[in-house]
């Protein structure tokens, strides 16, 4: 294979940066160039809404000097996400479109699951060192302009993930509002970190062993490049020595130690505060700096979907995992719900020729499969619309916003009446494509709740065959199954209505 170039490009909210990657079968991936920009578009978005004329007149000149360097490297695609700093904006689409027509290139947005997603799998790709941090109860921080991230693993399981509004440009305006007040910044600092940090604790480190910690950020992971450990790896004791040291030093000693641009080094203050308070309430023996950015997630991306290299890390069970803890919180019925899981795949595999989705979308199914009766831990009566809204406000790390709302919305009209296009777009920012897809998704997903409709588990294996214009289900049971059968029409109505097939539920006593 000839070798292929591609440019990545993070908007950032205090940063802009683009990184020039080489791929081929001999080489896997490569590095060839980065640059990098400091611009503090976060501040505009945090404190007022929106980016004023000046950022956005300096963020449309370095975007324009990136394509340049793009051209000079003749690289063969590029990929450009936008951060919290846009994201955030009231005026999004206005900024993606002004810089599309500026400088020519195309800004996504991602959500903040799919930024932290692209992190992770930045750090995973590094190999040894993350499989022995996350085999034991391990942490992953991710330090951003607007929030952080916190992920725990437990025996290579990814079991919860949250998102805590207190990133080092957020924090830092809310220490501008404050100095006036006190002179005390790294005791402000402290309490305005651990109110956050503490609820974390009580809710999800009760009983858990955390003893390493992976961190993802720019400037602590930048100083502590220069600690000498040859692997980047470190004792929470030494980080100690280190963050003491740092405390008696000027911006310019730190500068000159550490090989930092001075402009930066405020921001040091609350990565380093945000990494000491993590370290305390989790009581971490062990950190490790992979040093990666959203630069080289997203050139991982890119070459996993070209299919240019391959890793072994199953990205796609850390959603399923981290959704099987979720189910867990809720108090959800484990075995009926991954007999639900099990049935559904089949009937997506068995319809292939009807529905014509992907991959992706039967992951989708999987998930809404293992919370399906999330909503039940709120309200027996209105689970369904209770499980929709605790779907929506739980970060799923890896699933787009969209993602999150074909999932809340299958499991919704399981068992409230399916809302059609109209009705539906007015309550949400859901296109037509994403639209079908909940239709067709819903449908399949109503059919495995009708053959699973006893929260007794009496079924043993299911066949199904499309056969013209209907999709038999055969059922092997030990048990009746005239509770399914009773419910069965009701249920499979969405599904002869999107498909034009009728759904024929069948027995066998075994």
């Amino acid at each position: 294979m000839a070798v292929r170039t591609f440019a990545a490009i993070d908007v950032g909210s205090y940063e802009l940066g683009m990184k020039i990657f080489e791929f081929s079968h001999k080489i896997g991936m490569k590095e060839i160039d980065s640059v990098r920009h400091s611009i503090e578009l976060g501040t505009d978005t945090y404190q007022n809404g929106i980016i004023d004329t000046d950022h956005m007149d300096e963020l449309c000149d370095v975007l324009s000097d990136f394509a340049s360097i793009m051209k000079t490297y003749k690289v063969d695609d590029y990929k450009a996400y936008g951060t919290s700093a846009i994201r955030e904006t009231k005026n999004t689409v206005v900024v993606t479109e002004q810089i599309k027509l500026r400088t020519g290139i195309k800004v996504d947005v991602l959500s903040n699951s799919e930024q932290r997603f692209l992190h992770y799998k930045a750090a995973a790709i590094k190999g040894s060192r993350f499989d022995e941090f996350i085999s034991e109860g391990c942490a992953i921080v991710d330090i951003g302009g607007g929030s952080i991230q916190i992920s725990l693993f437990d025996n290579d399981a990814l079991v919860t993930t949250q998102n805590i509004r207190l990133g080092v440009l957020r924090t830092m305006d809310m220490l501008a509002t404050l100095q006036p007040k006190t002179r005390d910044i790294e005791g402000i600092l402290k309490e305005l970190i651990d109110n956050q940090l503490q609820v974390f604790k009580k809710l999800y480190l009760k009983g858990r062993n955390i003893k390493n910690l992976i961190l993802i950020d720019d400037y602590v992971s930048a100083m502590l490049y220069h600690t000498g450990s040859k692997d980047r790896s470190f004792t929470a004791a030494r980080f100690k020595e280190v963050c003491e040291e740092l405390s008696q030093m000027t911006v310019s000693e730190i500068s000159k130690k550490y090989g930092m641009n001075e402009e930066t080094i405020p921001l040091l203050l609350p990565a380093v505060s945000i990494v000491s308070r993590v370290i305390k309430i989790t009581g971490a023996d062990n950190i490790w700096s992979p040093g990666v950015s959203l630069c080289d997630g997203m050139a991982y991306e890119y070459a996993e979907k070209e299919k240019l290299v391959h890793y072994r890390h199953d990205f796609e069970n850390d959603i399923i995992e981290c959704a099987k803890a979720m189910s867990k919180r809720y108090q959800g019925n484990e075995a009926r719900n991954e007999l639900i899981e099990k049935v559904v795949c089949d009937l997506f595999d068995a319809t292939r020729k009807i529905h014509g989705l992907g991959r992706r979308d039967k992951l989708l199914l999987r998930i809404a499969a293992l919370l399906c009766d999330c909503g039940r831990y709120i309200s027996i009566e209105a689970g369904a619309e209770c499980g929709y809204e605790i779907i929506m406000a739980t970060e799923m790390i890896g699933l787009s916003h969209a993602e999150r709302e074909i999932v809340a919305n299958i499991v919704r009209f399981n068992k409230t009446a399916f809302k059609y296009y109209d009705e539906l777009v007015a309550q949400s920012l859901l296109d037509k494509g994403n639209y079908l897809k909940i239709a067709k998704l819903s449908a399949i997903f109503r059919i495995a709740d009708g053959v699973c409709r006893s929260y007794r588990t009496k079924v043993n294996d299911v066949r199904i065959s499309l056969k013209g214009g209907e999709l038999v289900i055969n059922v092997y049971t030990v048990d009746d199954i005239d509770l399914e059968q009773g419910f069965f029409h009701r249920k499979a109505s969405l599904f002869e209505e999107v498909f034009s097939v009728k759904p024929v539920l069948k027995y066998k006593r075994l």
